[in-house]
């Protein structure tokens, strides 16, 4: 009889130890999903909060500028920028005329004859501009117009 209580002891042992070992990396499981998702919250990028409606500050009105499009010819632009109130000071118009003259140089003269072409085009250098005047995360450039938008 010693042998078979021997036998039940160790078939018991392991059963036990399974428990205990199931036990244990449900807790560490959970400690680990539990943490990666406080972690998670915790180092997630934030939502921005909304952003607040920008208020106009400063119109500026820029020289016009002549540029070199394809096949001969020329486009004569002149700007205007509207800056925002968060603008320390009416903004220099060199960073605007910088980015019209990168965008524009070289097109080609067709493009920009239809109005879906210069709306096209008005909208990425609005892009470039603000990104070109946004300092601090403050957008101190608001909007681009064109006063001039002559084609030759």
């Amino acid at each position: 009889m010693a042998k078979d209580e021997k036998d039940k002891a160790t078939e018991e042992a392991p059963k036990k130890g399974g428990k205990k070992k199931l036990i244990m990396i449900i807790v560490i499981v959970v400690v680990a999903l539990g943490g990666g998702a406080g972690g998670y919250f915790m180092f997630a990028p934030k939502k921005a909060a909304a952003e607040a409606p920008l208020v106009a500050g400063v119109v500026v009105p820029l020289d016009a500028v002549t540029i070199n499009l394809a096949g001969g010819h020329y486009l004569k632009l002149k700007m205007t920028l509207q800056a925002t109130d968060k603008a320390a000071e009416a903004p220099d118009g060199s960073k605007a005329l910088d980015a019209a003259i990168s965008l524009f140089s070289n097109m080609d003269s067709t493009e920009l004859l239809t109005n879906d072409g210069r709306e096209k085009y008005k909208a990425q250098l609005k892009e470039k501009v603000i990104a070109a005047y946004t300092a601090k995360k403050e957008k101190e450039i608001m909007d681009v117009y064109y006063t001039t938008f002559v084609i030759q």
